[in-house]
């Protein structure tokens, strides 16, 4: 605790390097998915080229792909934006897959519905497949969201990873207490931002609960 209360302004500039680091990517990343997976659900050959492209993508370790990155890119080792790209990829290759199934388990009744109304192929896909698809790929947006928080950390072995640093440096220093603030405060992180994404997929799906028995009632 006496670690804690002497760097609290550290503490404060980690976390918000750490948020910065994690969710930027997966808000780009999902941006990118979502067309992604439903170029992926057009055909049968493209769901297959594309979900099997991006799970090899996600394979890829993420120290390696620090390292690879400066080089691709034309960017310095310790450039911030090789982070950012790094998580972002992990990101797309996690939702590709989740946003194809969302939108392959909207029934083809309310698709076939939506066409006979008049709805164009991107105001159908707008107003009526992606909102069905929402359950499906806040699952997934959880799970990434998550896993970019932890992998954000790895970025420490190159100079960056938001709390990460506090693991790194106290290892290096014999800080226990610097250390378990960091671990803590990383899965504090993930427990709020998963808590999070879960109110807003209850929101964007007030449908979801309509028909639900309320508890207690038979």
């Amino acid at each position: 605790m006496t670690w804690v209360l002497g760097n609290l302004e550290l503490i404060r500039e980690l976390t918000l390097e750490h948020l910065w680091f994690a969710l930027v990517p997966v808000v780009i990343g999902l941006v990118l998915a979502i067309p992604l997976g439903w170029l992926a659900n057009r055909t049968r050959l493209g769901r297959t080229f594309t979900i099997n492209v991006s799970g090899l993508l996600y394979t890829v370790p993420s120290l390696a792909l620090f390292v690879l990155l400066p080089p691709l890119l034309g960017t310095r080792i310790l450039d911030p934006i090789n982070v950012i790209v790094a998580l972002t990829i992990y990101t797309v290759a996690l939702l590709v897959r989740t946003v194809a199934d969302g939108l392959s388990a909207v029934s083809p009744v309310v698709v076939n519905a939506a066409t006979a109304m008049g709805y164009t192929p991107l105001r159908r896909f707008l107003a009526v497949e992606l909102p069905l698809s929402v359950p499906v790929v806040l699952a997934g947006l959880r799970v990434a969201a998550v896993s970019s928080i932890s992998l954000v950390t790895v970025g420490a072995v190159i100079g960056f990873g938001g709390l990460g640093r506090m693991f790194t440096d106290g290892f290096q220093r014999d800080i226990p207490q610097e250390i378990i603030t960091g671990i803590v405060l990383v899965l504090l992180i993930a427990l709020v931002v998963d808590g999070l994404l879960l109110l807003l997929g209850r929101a964007l799906t007030p449908w979801d609960r309509v028909g639900r028995p309320a508890k207690g009632r038979a």
